[in-house]
């Protein structure tokens, strides 16, 4: 869509701003907004940092509760996530509530239409100025200071609701795309976790005798197949953090120490941390040598339970376990197919242990059964798992570019109707 400019431009004076429509207004936010700091007396609907999608604004519940007090809202009120990595999170409320005390709740009270005000403050720009007015802070935090003395656009009330009309329209049509790419990503992760689950529990000939497993989530596997503690057939253990306050502990060289996000990558390839020798005799930390596999053990977002192979020699944080297949029985790749199809299993039992933070341990690993098919015909399982999956991938990369593209489609249309940069009266 093609749209046209404003006749007249003028100066903004400001300089991330550049030129603005000849007869907008450019204020201070503060001037044109009120911060609400009542608390909440009685709790109605909580809103928290984690159900606001940062990208629309729009709110996802999560059926959680957030704990101590909040700040009460109402209708039309704007929250805005005021701690990294949230400052991108802005919520127009639809309805009365209660937010956590990590967001400033922004009234319009000065010529606003509050759903024109959530598009300026989604703007790109907009977010990135206050991000970088917190930078340099362990925990930064967006302060009101900060947040109300960032500069808005002020069209009349008119032309604020014709944009706000027209964003809404225009970010449908590409959030029905952006659905349409998230079912596609689902199927295909659905079906790359059926193809290596059934390869992994039935093998790759349809016609070989079947036996049970012993298993119910396991069900029938080839009658030839061994099932066994991994115990029995791999080295199991974990590491720890040392002090960060004793320099004879980290180096700028050394021996590659690995925190748990490494676990989230296709596979482990390098470090940017290094321990010392006298790390390494004095703080629990087993130097780990491919083949091998790494397990994420503690938290509770998807790093729990997940499995990568390490491609070097490293040790590792607490908060991961390694698996060391003895190599002349158990297949490194086959043992990473059985892990990745055993994710939700391991997440399942450790958060039935009764922890509150949910943590597998090396225990549970040790007594988890793997099917074991003799060595030859697992490096064939493993072989066809990756030439399968190797084509979803393809189309799950390509579905994620997709994605990529249709959200900087959408920013930058947000940026450009919120700045003047287009005039959208006559389309709106």
């Amino acid at each position: 869509m093609k749209l046209p400019r404003y006749p007249e431009y003028r100066d903004s004076g400001v300089e991330w701003l550049g030129a603005v429509p000849g007869d907008w207004d450019v204020a201070r936010l503060k001037s044109k907004v009120s911060l609400v700091t009542e608390k909440a007396k009685q709790r109605t609907r909580a809103v928290a940092l984690e159900n606001v999608e940062s990208w629309s604004g729009r709110f996802i519940p999560t059926g959680g509760e957030f704990e101590g007090e909040g700040v009460a809202f109402c209708k039309g009120d704007l929250l805005f996530g005021k701690l990294r990595p949230y400052l991108a999170k802005v919520y127009l409320a639809d309805e009365p509530g209660e937010a956590v005390g990590d967001f400033h709740v922004i009234r319009a009270v000065r010529g606003f239409e509050p759903r024109f005000l959530q598009y300026q403050i989604l703007n790109r720009s907009f977010i990135d100025i206050v991000d970088g007015t917190t930078f340099g802070s362990k925990m930064p935090r967006a302060s009101w200071e900060a947040l109300g003395g960032m500069p808005v656009m002020v069209p009349s009330i008119a032309e604020q609701r014709a944009i706000a009309i027209f964003l809404d329209r225009e970010t449908a049509k590409i959030d029905t795309l952006l659905a349409e790419q998230e079912r596609l990503l689902a199927l295909l992760a659905e079906k790359r976790q059926a193809a290596i689950s059934h390869a992994v529990s039935k093998g790759l000939n349809p016609d070989a005798p079947k036996k049970d497993s012993g298993m119910q989530w396991l069900g029938e596997v080839p009658a030839h197949w061994d099932i066994v503690p991994l115990r029995h057939v791999s080295k199991i253990g974990n590491g720890s953090t040392p002090n960060r306050d004793n320099p004879a502990y980290w180096a700028e060289a050394g021996t590659p120490w690995l925190n748990s996000s490494v676990v989230n990558q296709i596979e482990v390839t390098s470090s940017d941390q290094y321990v010392t020798p006298v790390a390494l005799r004095e703080c629990h930390l087993p130097v780990v040598a491919p083949p091998a596999i790494l397990v994420g053990i503690t938290g509770q977002g998807r790093t729990r339970g997940m499995a990568s192979p390490l491609k070097f020699e490293a040790t590792i944080s607490q908060h991961i376990a390694y698996v060391k297949p003895v190599a002349s029985v158990l297949d490194v790749n086959y043992l990473r197919n059985f892990l990745e199809c055993s994710y939700f299993r391991l997440r399942e039992e450790s958060d039935a242990a009764g922890s509150t933070k949910g943590a597998i341990t090396c225990d549970q690993l040790s007594r988890l059964k793997v099917p074991l098919p003799p060595i030859n015909e697992q490096v064939d399982i493993a072989g066809k798992i990756s030439s399968d999956i190797s084509k979803m991938d393809s189309l799950s990369d390509a579905a994620i570019r997709s994605k990529e593209i249709l959200l900087e489609r959408r920013a930058a249309l947000i940026a450009a109707a919120v700045t003047g940069r287009i005039d959208v009266r006559e389309v709106a």
